[in-house]
């Protein structure tokens, strides 16, 4: 199994993943746009794995943005 790790952000107009460990980059201008593309470019990075029957997962880390008024329950 190979497990491919991305950070996930958003910049001024687009939701970003970049590869940790992988030459992989790509963005979407929605979270769900992002993800299709995101494995489209998996697929095509990995293609010679995946036609061995290599089984690919992604382990995505995003960034939140925290602000003041956030609150948590039992606060």
């Amino acid at each position: 199994m190979i497990l491919a790790k991305f950070e996930i952000y958003q910049d001024e107009n687009y939701w970003c993943a970049r590869g940790i460990g992988e030459d992989i980059f790509t963005q979407g201008k929605t979270l769900d746009e992002l993800v299709k593309n995101l494995k489209e470019a998996c697929e095509l990075h990995f293609e010679e794995e995946i036609e061995k029957g290599e089984e690919v997962r992604v382990l995505s880390i995003s960034e939140l943005e925290v602000t003041a008024g956030a609150k948590t329950a039992g606060c």
